[in-house]
């Protein structure tokens, strides 16, 4: 049967229950925790202290005949360290002290002297969630002997009931925490960030998606992002569409706000789940300044490549007046002479072959088509590109072989351009095979295509290396490594890109490498490939 007393604790703990659970902000939850239990407990003062998940402090408060002190945190260490709730923590067992200047688990502070307040009596309590540690409670009375057993209990049953409460507040102030974090985040942005349905319907939008777009942020809300900004082409607005959770898509459109002219932006859009709904989070970055810059340097390339070649075409004038005017080849006092020319030629034509390359990759990036096609014969353009090699793999003593048919067909290729591409990879080659080493120039028919590789003995190039260095201006950063301009093999796939091929990279770091492209055999599978 039920006796008074008991009904009296039941009714307490519910009350207490009711009271703790009612508030979530983690110092209110505190304060109604000492406030309970310093008064139902009879105490003269309490401490609270909250721990995180690696049991260190977060939070703490103390009441003082009945006013809420702030608990600071160096005070809250020293008492881990040395005190009772130190000890309370370390055991996970509740503790009743009968008299603080006996017991050695207490911190002897200037309060508890003979000559001041004295000796008192304290209990504590381990706050735990599902058996694991949360906090610590301490009550303390001013004369010892004050608290009995019965304290003890009442007081280990308030941190029972007060372990949820502050778990939960904890938890929301975490939450808090972060969604403020969010928030400023995402409002201090430089860059504008929406948030829509998948639909395009605008949920959320940041200060600086305003004032691009030149509305209010409550005159974004509900409109349709495709109203601003439209995928470039349908391929991407279906895989927009079919974006999974997680993914980003990254492109370069444009951003057009309304009575205003079209701003050039990146954009980066990936799948959010919030409250159950599936959204799009949308990153907008105006990159007009670097498009103007690209610009710019475009223009100024250009006009230096067209301005050095004027001066090129002289000297290589004047060297062709100059072979006619020595004496013949046979002749052995102008061995030296011919041998000068010979060098002066050669570099003349390597710098013909990379202006001209320069002016094509701005002419091809710039999407104008290839005019100069027609039916080439393979095999002997590929022989005029290794003829064009002999003397440098001479010099560095390494050796040239072609590997190919001689029923090799002929191409739908602009002739002085894929030339230019074969010489690029063999003198490429040069440059990472060592001497003696071997460069094999090939090729073979593929169906309606034809395969050109050139394979080198070299040190092979790594795995996260093989897309960047076709990029304009990339070089591998790797020691032992030839250090250019950046500009060969970006030519080159823009070139083969240009007819409709493909270019690549194989073989592994340590055996070489094998650069490969491909080409149409026709002017129908050049059609078919565009």
């Amino acid at each position: 049967m039920t006796t008074d007393s008991t009904r009296a604790s039941l009714e307490l703990l519910y009350s207490i229950s009711r009271e703790l659970t009612a508030a979530l902000d983690l110092h209110t939850v505190l304060e109604r925790i000492l406030t309970l239990s310093t008064s139902n407990v009879n105490a003269e003062r309490g401490s609270v202290i909250v721990f995180d998940d690696h049991l260190l402090p977060v939070d703490a408060a103390m009441v003082y005949e009945g006013r809420l002190i702030h608990y600071p945190l160096d005070s809250m260490q020293s008492t881990l360290d040395q005190g009772l709730a130190g000890w309370v923590m370390r055991s996970l067992q509740s503790t009743l002290v009968t008299d603080t200047s006996q017991d050695p688990r207490w911190q002897r502070r200037p309060d508890d002297d003979t000559q001041r307040t004295g000796a008192k009596s304290a209990i504590c309590a381990p706050i735990l969630v599902r058996g694991h540690l949360v906090g610590v409670l301490t009550l303390v009375h001013g004369s010892p002997n004050a608290f009995l057993e019965e304290h003890l209990t009442l007081l280990q049953a308030i941190a029972d009931q007060a372990g949820v409460a502050v778990y939960n507040a904890r938890l929301f102030s975490s939450l808090v925490i972060v969604r403020q974090n969010y928030q400023e985040l995402f409002e201090d942005s430089i860059d504008p960030i929406l948030i829509t349905r998948l639909d395009g319907k605008i949920k959320e939008a940041n200060r600086q998606a305003a004032i691009v777009s030149l509305r209010p942020l409550s005159g974004l809300k509900e409109m349709s992002f495709w109203k601003y900004h439209t995928p470039p082409n349908e391929a991407l607005e279906a895989q927009i569409n079919s974006i999974q959770p997680g993914e980003t898509l990254h492109y370069e459109g444009q951003f057009t706000p309304p009575e205003n002219k079209p701003l050039p932006v990146e954009i980066y859009v990936r799948k959010v789940s919030f409250d159950g709904e599936d959204l799009l989070q949308w990153i907008v970055r105006d990159i007009s300044e670097r498009k103007q810059l690209d610009t710019l340097r475009d223009d100024l390339s250009a006009m230096i490549y067209h301005d050095l070649r004027a001066p090129l075409g002289n000297i290589v004038s004047s060297l062709d007046m100059l072979r006619t005017f020595v004496l013949p080849q046979n002749s052995d006092e102008n061995e030296m002479t011919h041998q000068l020319l010979a060098i002066a030629t050669r570099s003349t034509d390597r710098m013909q072959r990379l202006i001209s390359s320069l002016l094509d990759i701005n002419r091809l990036e710039a999407g104008q088509p290839i005019m100069q096609r027609k039916n080439v014969a393979m095999l002997p353009m590929l022989r005029d590109a290794l003829d064009n090699l002999q003397a440098v793999t001479q010099a560095r003593r390494q050796k040239l072989q072609l590997d190919a048919p001689d029923s090799l067909p002929e191409a739908w290729i602009d002739e002085d351009m894929i030339r230019r591409v074969v010489i690029n990879l063999l003198d490429n080659a040069t440059k990472f095979t060592p001497a003696e080493g071997l460069i094999t120039l090939g090729a073979h028919q593929e169906g309606s295509l034809l395969r050109i590789w050139v394979e080198d003995d070299g040190p092979g190039i790594p795995e996260e290396g093989r897309e960047l260095i076709f990029n304009k201006f990339a070089r591998l950063d790797i020691e032992h490594f030839p250090k250019g301009m950046g500009l060969g093999l970006a030519f080159c796939r823009l070139a083969v890109r240009a007819h409709g091929g493909t270019i690549g990279v194989e073989n592994q770091p340590g055996s070489g490498s094998r650069f490969s492209f491909t080409l149409p055999l026709t002017e129908a599978s050049a059609k078919a490939a565009a």
